[in-house]
């Protein structure tokens, strides 16, 4: 595979095939993103632009207590799962919270916090370039 591919997620869909562990720790962050309602969540295939993961996932919480929420639920989720402990940054704030889940990478923001970042277009996405979710 020469080029990652980049597309806006489903819940238990992956961009490409990469590691079984790897896609099995991308389908059970989208189905818990999914579960709390996390918006506009979007995976982005790292293969090819980074060795620190093969996925990164970005999604939007409607307010700092939703983001804490949902991040602290996925970090859960990765333990009950057998997925051991995933790293978590930014909950004293909320306002953006990075879950290190290993393979996958997960950004949870604010979306006022989200679009004055814009990670998606950092890495490469454009809204629309690999179809809707």
């Amino acid at each position: 595979m020469t080029q990652a591919q980049i597309q806006p997620a489903k819940a238990g869909a992956a961009a490409i095939t990469m590691t079984d562990e790897a896609e099995s720790r991308l389908s059970l962050v989208l189905e818990s993103l999914d579960d709390d309602q996390a918006q506009e969540v979007v995976t982005i295939a790292l293969d090819g632009k980074s060795s620190i993961a093969d996925y990164m996932v970005v999604a939007s919480g409607r307010s700092t207590r939703q983001v804490a929420a949902i991040a602290q639920k996925l970090a859960q989720n990765l333990k009950d799962a057998g997925f051991g402990s995933a790293r978590v940054e930014g909950l004293p704030a909320a306002d953006w919270v990075l879950v290190d889940a290993g393979e996958v990478i997960v950004h949870v923001f604010r979306p006022e916090v989200r679009s004055f970042y814009n990670l998606e277009r950092m890495w490469g996405f454009e809204e629309g370039a690999a179809g809707e979710a």
